[in-house]
């Protein structure tokens, strides 16, 4: 029986990487992107189906459940890969913090409207070593007493959250990872300054292939047994990598998972 595999952010990076080798090997997979060309293109190029949405709107996220639930009678994965570096702070079609939407609310959303279909499937989550500069308080996810400082703190406490998402799903019975795929050398951050003079002074050199940071995205699509508890934060491809301090207090999941689901409007 053929699986289906569902990708977000699969127009470029090692969400396209991951589209490709998935597809190679068999299975169905919706590529999801933002850019309409990029996104036809790369679903095109795997002989994938294209999904669009654009995360800077919930609503875009609710018709992207949607279909996809019209599509699919079975999910085998769900990556939740779509995100990245937001340099300037703004605010979303829905008025929150665009980091914060981009990286957890967005995914969160569309993986509790998939829950119908999730049941046996295995839901991986891209987070980043960067949680550990980042600092999750329930008083302020939408950075707005804080300094901004780049974006790089709200990019680090995004991905707190999806460590802690990733583990409220395995505490609610389903089968979740997280993972930090590298820094890896693709349009990530391409509005900071800073990965700007980076990318500079190596000559572009700087950071892993997007091959390279997709393996972890693809073995744990693939494998058919992690070796380690659902709900592990991997590190590449090394199991429970080092996870903020913010992240590791009492009652913290269920009080993020309750609070995103308030601002996301889900009963």
């Amino acid at each position: 029986m053929t699986k289906t595999a569902i990708i977000t952010g699969a127009s470029s990076g090692i969400g396209a990487n991951a589209a490709g080798r998935l597809a190679a090997a068999g299975w169905d997979v919706a590529v999801v992107g933002r850019n309409p060309e990029r996104t036809r293109a790369v679903a095109e190029e795997v002989g994938g189906t294209a999904f669009l949405a654009d995360y800077d709107r919930l609503d875009d996220v609710r018709a992207l459940a949607a279909s996809l639930l019209d599509r699919y009678d079975g999910i085998d994965v769900l990556a939740n890969n779509a995100g990245g570096l937001i340099h300037a702070r703004g605010v979303s079609a829905d008025g929150h913090e665009r980091t914060l939407q981009h990286n957890h609310l967005a995914p969160f959303l569309l993986t509790n409207l998939l829950l119908p279909r999730l049941a046996e499937a295995r839901i991986i989550g891209t987070a980043s070593v960067a949680n550990l500069f980042g600092s999750l308080r329930l008083d302020d996810l939408e950075w707005r007493r804080r300094p901004w400082q780049g974006g790089w703190r709200a990019y680090g406490t995004s991905k707190i959250a999806t460590i802690l998402f990733t583990q409220s799903l395995a505490q609610r019975g389903f089968e979740a990872y997280a993972f930090h795929p590298g820094y890896v050398a693709t349009s990530f951050g391409v509005d900071s300054p800073l990965v700007r003079f980076a990318n500079f002074v190596s000559g572009n050199r700087l950071g892993i292939s997007a091959e390279q940071g997709a393996t972890p995205l693809v073995h744990l699509a693939t494998a058919t047994e992690t070796g380690v508890p659902s709900g592990t934060y991997f590190d590449g491809l090394k199991p429970f990598g080092r996870i903020d301090g913010s992240a590791k207090k009492p009652g913290v999941a269920e009080a993020l998972w309750a609070e995103s689901a308030r601002l996301v409007s889900l009963t």
